[in-house]
């Protein structure tokens, strides 16, 4: 943009360009400039749940001796922001991109890296946080974006889906009860059949979302997995053997749902990836 002051960041692919403002860094830049395909970006639930896993990890990473207090503390606290949405216009990269959502994960890194120096009072880019050694230490994209997925459809499954289909579920029971003594005639293949009392209609409604509900709970099940500590393929190479337990034990007390780790790896990772080009 004409006018805007940039700040040159440096990676291991070169210098780019990053608005001198932005708290992402080189690696969120060159994804914004290499897919830029439909402007649409990740959803707020999953920037939260993205945040959720990257606080479980510095609370896990402390709790093994493998990231300082103070750093943890300041990612800790940095990674609660974008849980809020205090951060959001940071995460600027279109879900259409390429691999496993590494570009998204790097986005959510960099972030957190240099509001948690912005903290500690460090420059932004500063070695001191590191996005990949301490923010994403013992994690992978491969690993973290399909557990920010689970943990994103189960909360808006179980805070938001399932309490709406309750409340209709009981609305239809009422109008059900309501309804029970009018009559109207029933139609089968577009042509009036028999008579049936609307009540009668309105309880079928009603019935289908109860099942809806009970398949729902069903399937919501295999959401409650979480393949964090896979890390790159799924044999946890360069994470601590403790790191996923605790880790997917911190989320699930974030967020107030039941997520234990997968049984396996290798399927948890195989296929849940966001939309790619």
């Amino acid at each position: 943009m004409a006018g805007e002051n940039f700040r040159i960041e440096r990676d291991s692919m070169g210098e780019v360009k990053v608005p001198s403002e932005a708290y992402y860094g080189a690696q969120t830049q060159r994804a914004v400039e290499n897919f830029p395909v439909s402007g649409i970006g990740f959803p707020r639930q999953f920037i939260r749940a993205l945040a959720t896993v990257k606080y479980a990890a510095a609370s896990a990473n402390e709790e093994l001796g493998l990231l300082d207090p103070r750093l943890a503390g300041a990612i800790r606290q940095a990674a609660d922001e974008v849980m809020e949405g205090k951060l959001d216009d940071q995460f600027v990269v279109d879900i259409f991109q390429t691999g496993s959502g590494t570009s998204t994960n790097m986005n959510a890194n960099e972030v957190i890296t240099n509001r948690a120096l912005e903290i500690l009072a460090k420059p932004r880019s500063s070695k001191e946080i590191h996005p990949n050694d301490h923010v994403n230490l013992c994690q992978s994209s491969n690993d973290v974006i399909p557990t920010a997925m689970h943990c994103a459809a189960l909360w808006i499954t179980e805070r938001e889906l399932l309490p709406a289909l309750a409340r209709l579920h009981a609305a239809l029971g009422r109008k059900a009860k309501e309804f029970d003594d009018v009559i109207k005639i029933g139609r089968t293949h577009l042509a009036d059949a028999t008579p049936i009392r609307l009540g009668q209609e309105f309880s079928g409604y009603a019935r289908q979302i109860e099942l809806s509900i009970e398949r729902i709970k069903s399937a919501a099940t295999g959401l409650q997995e979480l393949p964090l500590g896979g890390t790159a393929i799924g044999t946890g190479i360069n994470a601590h053997p403790e790191f996923a337990a605790r880790a997917i034990a911190k989320t699930s007390q974030l967020l107030g749902l039941p997520f234990r780790e997968v049984d396996n790896h290798f399927e948890a990772q195989a296929a849940r990836m966001p939309p790619c080009t």
